[in-house]
């Protein structure tokens, strides 16, 4: 494994918003540092992301001092967002679980409703030690995770890329492949291993962070989003749904939470301890 190395890595600020790919980033015991503190929620508090809205797939987001925030989307002037004073707490839903988050000023508002066309506001998680655990049934205790949708860390290979877009070229719909990693929106992506290798990754350590391999990542409609865009498909769900269904999911990928925090580096070799 010792050609096993870390390609790149990926920090998305906002949820379902495009982020930036950082030649080496800290990871926290909630995720890589900065990656999905903010998220986007409409009138009813319920976060708003690409299954709703695709367009967000061509906005970004890039972290700034201080945790602060710029965001860039077409046609809007770039905008830069300060982190939220201490104030009252705003339950959201997250996949109908409540969050309790900061909500940012109401010019961030304005500037996603006016390009989303519809009512947002933009909330912050202030403190992820303590506001939202990783799911209970796979969770250790004291296990926590930011606004991602399930888990802190996202892990893929180049490898089971490959492997899907061979298969995808042979079936129903050949001509929306090849498709791209940023599909599906990792943290971490490796080379080196073989295909669908990281299905069976149950700890492993990048630099000197280790992590412990939970579950394989159901995949949803945000996959079949264009990211360059924001155009839909059938693909990969299509695929997925004929060669990859893992128990409920169609699965791509592997979730992992942080055991020992550290720094992960481009090229950093990936060890697998178990």
């Amino acid at each position: 494994m010792a050609n096993t190395r870390v390609q790149s890595l990926h920090v998305h600020p906002v949820k379902s918003v495009a982020g930036t790919a950082p030649d080496a980033v800290a990871v926290e015991p909630w995720g890589l540092s900065g990656d999905r503190r903010w998220a986007l929620v409409d009138t009813g508090g319920a976060v708003i992301t690409q299954r709703q809205q695709p367009r967000l797939a061509l906005a970004s987001a890039r972290p700034l001092d201080g945790g602060r925030i710029g965001v860039s989307a077409p046609g809007l002037p770039d905008l830069v967002v300060e982190v939220p004073g201490p104030g009252p707490l705003e339950p959201v839903l997250v996949f109908g679980k409540k969050v309790e988050t900061v909500v940012a000023a109401g010019d961030a508002a304005a500037w996603f409703s006016a390009y989303l066309g519809v009512p947002a506001r933009l909330v912050h998680l202030d403190d992820p030690a303590v506001r939202r655990p990783v799911d209970p049934d796979y969770a250790l205790p004291g296990e926590t995770v930011s606004l991602a949708d399930a888990y802190p860390v996202l892990i893929a290979t180049v490898a089971s890329l490959d492997a899907l877009n061979s298969l995808i070229a042979r079936g129903d719909h050949p001509a929306e492949g090849p498709l791209p990693m940023n599909r599906f929106r990792p943290t971490v992506v490796v080379s080196g291993a073989g295909a669908w290798a990281e299905d069976g990754w149950r700890r492993i350590a990048i630099g000197d962070a280790e992590f412990r391999g939970v579950r394989e990542c159901g995949r949803c409609v945000v996959t079949t989003t264009d990211q360059a865009t924001a155009e839909r498909g059938k693909e990969p769900l299509k695929t997925l749904a004929r060669y990859r269904r893992i128990g409920r999911s169609l699965a791509f990928g592997r979730h992992l939470v942080p055991v020992r925090p550290g720094t992960v580096r481009v090229g950093d070799e990936v060890r697998v301890l178990e």
